[in-house]
């Protein structure tokens, strides 16, 4: 079993109801859903997500090690340049995915909450005789997110992750309550996961199963460079990109607001017009309430599912966008 991260101590803040699994440690929320998701998408406030499992990378020859490993490049990453990056199996298949910054010393990562010890595993196996030291940092560095167009001061100590969705700082846990002292308000991973499924975003183990490929997310081209080669599963990456198509696409689905459950990962989506009974073409993997969009949802079917074609996530009616197209 994965060993799970500390608590978090801002689950005593006033309102915090925990989170459940995968995000467990957490808040999900903290009493008011859709202020929340309008704080974020309005630039302020922060997520905490200490949970989340944090390695650093030392040594010399860190970056050309990784570079061997990841299917992003990375050899000449310049510091404070933040990128995302997945390992594969032989077969082309995604292991793990990182979100990881370089501060010109040492390369910083988080990942999915417990993944970092079989994350770890794997890279001390492939370590070899290069200059490189892994280091599980996730007992004493917090990864929070402020969102895109928080004007937020970054306290000194942490080290900063830039993307267009916002910053994601890696800071000593034990300054996570007075940072949740100045940088508040604090905002629940239910907010964040809704702005994450609106803007079409995948996840580990919620978009993925033991077979996904990366094409199959849109993760060619953001955490798959296609001109470099020398890593496991590239074969498969290459193959699928210059010759076929992926077996399954993700797609965009908006829901029947009338029904009051979301639903859960793994509800089977069908054909709308073969009802509950029909053929199974996928499955949601995540869903959320949208403080504007309402009920939508994310899933994985079948690359020959009509793209206009209604469908159903178990029992309630859901239209669909594309995202990866067939």
């Amino acid at each position: 079993m994965p060993r799970p991260s500390p608590a978090s101590p801002l689950l005593s803040l006033p309102g915090a109801v925990p989170a459940e699994a995968p995000d467990e440690g957490v808040a999900a929320h903290y009493g008011d859903l859709f202020r929340e998701q309008r704080a974020l998408a309005d630039g302020t406030g922060f997520v905490d997500l200490s949970h989340r499992g944090v390695i650093t990378v030392t040594g010399a020859e860190r970056l050309s090690w990784l570079h061997l490993l990841l299917t992003q490049h990375v050899s000449d990453l310049p510091p404070g340049h933040a990128t995302e990056a997945l390992i594969l199996s032989a077969h082309g298949h995604i292991e793990h995915a990182v979100s990881l910054v370089d501060d010109g010393e040492t390369t910083w990562m988080h990942t999915e909450p417990g993944n970092q010890e079989a994350l770890i595993a794997y890279l001390e196996s492939m370590k070899f005789f290069y200059r490189a030291e892994v280091a599980d940092r996730t007992d004493e560095i917090a990864v929070v997110h402020l969102p895109a167009g928080s004007i937020a001061e970054v306290p000194g100590k942490a080290v900063v992750r830039e993307t267009a969705h916002g910053r994601d700082l890696f800071l000593p846990r034990t300054d996570l309550e007075s940072f949740a002292a100045d940088h508040g308000p604090a905002i629940g991973v239910l907010a964040l996961e809704a702005l994450r499924v609106e803007a079409h975003r995948p996840r580990l183990g919620l978009e993925t199963d033991h077979r996904t490929i990366p094409h199959e997310l849109g993760w060619i081209g953001t955490a798959v460079h296609l001109q470099k080669g020398c890593y496991r599963g590239q074969e498969t990456v290459a193959r699928v990109h210059n010759l076929g198509k992926p077996p399954r696409r993700l797609v965009f689905l908006h829901l029947d607001g009338s029904e009051v459950h979301l639903p859960p990962h793994g509800t089977p989506v069908r054909l709308a017009s073969d009802g509950e009974e029909g053929r199974q073409l996928g499955f949601v993997t995540t869903s959320a309430r949208h403080h504007e969009l309402g009920p939508i949802a994310l899933a994985l079917v079948k690359r020959n599912v009509p793209v206009d074609a209604p469908l159903m996530a178990g029992s309630t009616a859901a239209a669909q966008e594309v995202v990866v197209e067939p």
